[in-house]
C-alpha cells in the first residue's frame, strides 16, 4: 500500500502523489495554479471556532489535538474521507497539504495520525 505524506503546501519540492488540501481557508498567497490541488477537504479540517482557539501556540497543541480529535469522530464526514484516502492509497501516496508553517505543533499531525489508525483498524 501507498503511504500518506503530510507536507506544507508551500514547500518547493515535495513527492508525487494525490495532493489533497486540509486546510479550512485558502493557503495565503497561494494561487490555484500553483497549489494544482486534486482536492480540498476542508469539511475534514478543525472547526473555524477550534482553529482561532489555537492561533498555532505550541502550548496549546496537546489539548488541541484532543479536541479536534473528538471534532473528527463526531464529523459525520470523517468515514467518508477515510474510505476516500483509503482508495486513492491502492493507486499512489496521499500528499495531506497544510499551510501552518510550524512542523510540530500543526493539526495535520493530528489528521495524519488519526487517518492512518483508522486506515489500519479496516486492514
Amino acid at each position: 500500500m501507498k503511504k500518506i505524506i503530510l507536507t506544507r503546501i508551500y514547500d518547493k519540492d515535495f513527492p508525487s502523489g494525490f495532493r489533497i488540501l486540509c486546510d479550512r481557508i485558502w493557503p495565503r498567497g497561494m494561487s490555484k495554479e500553483r497549489a494544482n490541488l486534486d482536492y480540498w477537504a476542508k469539511d475534514i479540517a478543525p472547526s473555524n471556532d477550534l482553529r482561532k482557539w489555537f492561533n498555532h501556540e505550541p502550548e496549546k497543541f496537546a489539548e488541541f489535538s484532543s479536541l479536534y480529535l473528538d471534532e473528527l469522530s463526531k464529523n459525520p464526514k470523517s468515514n467518508e474521507f477515510v474510505n476516500f484516502v483509503r482508495e486513492i492509497l491502492k493507486k499512489e501516496d496521499v500528499l495531506l497539504l497544510i499551510g501552518a508553517r510550524d512542523r510540530q505543533h500543526n493539526h495535520g499531525l493530528v489528521l495524519e495520525d488519526f487517518l492512518n489508525k483508522r486506515l489500519a483498524q479496516s486492514d
